[in-house]
């Protein structure tokens, strides 16, 4: 099957319209920091005929297939196996100082959900894994065999904002005194013989855990906490970026970051804001925009999303 017929881009005109006044100039430089299967890079080169792009991701596999996909665009194209913490190094490493335009498209990846032997998937029976990059780190089976109750309701409450952290984490524990829990199935049926039956016509009671035990394994808040201002950082003026949010807690940690980006950072009573107090961002979008209903009609992952975008408009002093 054709990979346009199985990875649709989230909003991805809505992308394109807010870095276009960027990608336009001449020989412009972006990144992709989470490049996934590349549907959003591809649109952007084929759009903006002189922009470069340099593509991130710690999936081996999403760099493979970004790259056949991206291959017409040859010397167009640089790819970086890292995390999109380390965005700045990568594009340094790409001979770059600053760049004009960054995406961000957080969370899970259409190819880690739609290949089951990745383990992201509740629906379907497969290793507990959940690693975006299988070359190194833990998986959530490690997580669920080490980790104590106190860990893992923590972990649950927090990534997860699951109500009932405290009742899956005792039944994880007993679960795993009688048996090593290595599949995905086997979580599953021990939380739902965990839920109280009004919940379970409620929601899957799995969700919730699986998006913890993800952002655990893969340590993606203090990953973005670390390359949203690294990102900044890298943009030169008139540079835009957008961050695509899945959950709350991703939002929450950009619209801080954005935030205290675009303040004044003049002390209170000065008369006058002197130009290294002025902001250095702008936003570019009020609040967080959501996909518009047609898209989300089409494209169920669309449901979710959280776009905040913001134009850096000064020099770090």
């Amino acid at each position: 099957m054709d990979i346009r017929d199985i990875h649709t881009p989230v909003m991805l005109e809505r992308c394109a319209e807010l870095l276009a006044p960027a990608l336009s100039r001449d020989g412009a430089v972006f990144v992709d920091a989470t490049l996934g299967m590349g549907g959003h890079s591809e649109a952007f080169l084929e759009r903006f005929p002189t922009a470069r792009l340099i593509g991130l991701d710690r999936d081996t596999d999403a760099l493979r297939i970004a790259g056949q996909r991206l291959a017409r665009f040859e010397g167009r194209t640089t790819f970086v196996h890292t995390i999109y913490d380390g965005i700045a190094a990568a594009v340094a490493s790409a001979g770059v100082e600053k760049v004009d335009g960054i995406l961000f498209d957080l969370g899970v990846s259409s190819l880690q959900l739609d290949e089951a032997s990745r383990g992201f998937a509740y629906a379907q029976d497969a290793p507990l894994d959940m690693r975006m990059d299988q070359t190194s780190g833990i998986t959530a089976a490690h997580v669920l065999a080490t980790y104590g109750e106190g860990d893992l309701r923590r972990i649950f409450e927090r990534y997860g904002e699951e109500k009932l952290a405290a009742r899956y984490a005792r039944a994880i524990i007993a679960a795993r005194q009688q048996a090593p829990l290595e599949r995905t199935g086997q979580l599953v049926d021990i939380l739902q013989a965990a839920t109280p039956a009004a919940v379970l016509h409620e929601r899957h009671p799995a969700k919730r855990v699986f998006q913890a035990l993800r952002i655990e394994v893969n340590a993606e808040l203090s990953v973005l906490e670390r390359a949203i201002p690294a990102a900044l950082s890298v943009l030169g003026v008139g540079g835009r970026i957008v961050v695509l949010s899945y959950q709350s807690l991703e939002d929450r940690l950009v619209k801080r970051v954005f935030a205290e980006a675009s303040a004044s950072t003049a002390p209170r009573g000065l008369p006058v804001e002197l130009p290294e107090h002025a902001p250095k961002f702008r936003l570019l979008v009020r609040g967080a925009e959501l996909a518009g209903d047609d898209e989300r009609a089409v494209n169920p992952r669309a449901t979710p999303v959280r776009l905040r975008a913001a134009e850096r408009i000064q020099e770090d002093a």
